[in-house]
């Protein structure tokens, strides 16, 4: 009976000691596999120093949104003889174009960002805008709205950004995709862009332009 105490106390010791060695290298194992890592925000372009994604101060009209990106669908509508639903994948194919852009906002405080995105007419030229078209509205995710005259979206050649400072938008800061609004205050600057309408309601006024604030906020 002693012999069989033994024996089986040998046994247990052999498995938790194999235990421990199957443990230790597998540990070893995943140590050396590759690590992935954390995207780095970019801090300066062309000698140009830039703000950090997180100088941005939190002022939207209902905090931050987090949209689906294999769900999601930019519209774009209105006075175009081609209406089209674009996913995620389908904006982002289209050639891509790189801008330092400063954010000036009403309340006192700006950013310097590189942004990246598509030109915003490369949409219109798919869609094809009928010729009496004045107004772009883009409509946001969480009811935001804003308006501009088409031409200046044309003229000016604004991005409709997907990455920031070299990373992906992210959800506090208008993923998919913000509208780069240069030479205009940041209320203008639309975030969680889920439709673009073209029209030629003139008379239209956004979230904060019905409440007061200037149609036009051209930076002076």
């Amino acid at each position: 009976m002693k012999t069989f105490r033994q024996s089986k106390n040998t046994v247990v010791a052999l498995i938790l000691v194999g235990a421990l060695a199957v443990s230790f290298f597998g540990v070893f194992w995943l140590s050396t596999l590759p690590r992935a890592l954390l995207p780095s925000e970019i801090q300066d372009y062309n000698g140009e120093d830039l703000s950090r994604i997180n100088d941005f101060r939190e002022n939207s009209i209902r905090g931050p949104q987090n949209i689906n990106k294999t769900a999601y669908t930019l519209n774009v509508t209105g006075l175009v003889d081609n209406p089209i639903a674009y996913t995620y994948d389908e904006v982002l194919n289209h050639q891509k174009y790189e801008k330092v852009v400063t954010l000036h906002c009403v309340e006192g405080w700006s950013v310097k960002i590189l942004w990246e995105g598509i030109l915003l007419k490369d949409l219109f030229n798919e869609v094809s805008v009928q010729p009496d078209t004045e107004v772009v509205i883009l409509y946001a995710f969480d009811g935001y709205s804003t308006s501009f005259p088409i031409e200046y979206i044309t003229d000016n050649n604004i991005l409709l950004a997907y990455k920031m400072n070299g990373i992906e938008i992210p959800p506090e800061r208008g993923f998919p995709f913000m509208l780069v609004s240069e030479s205009q205050y940041g209320y203008k600057w639309i975030k969680w862009i889920t439709e673009i309408e073209l029209s030629n309601d003139v008379d239209y006024r956004g979230y904060w332009e019905s409440r007061g604030y200037p149609n036009d906020a051209s930076i002076s």
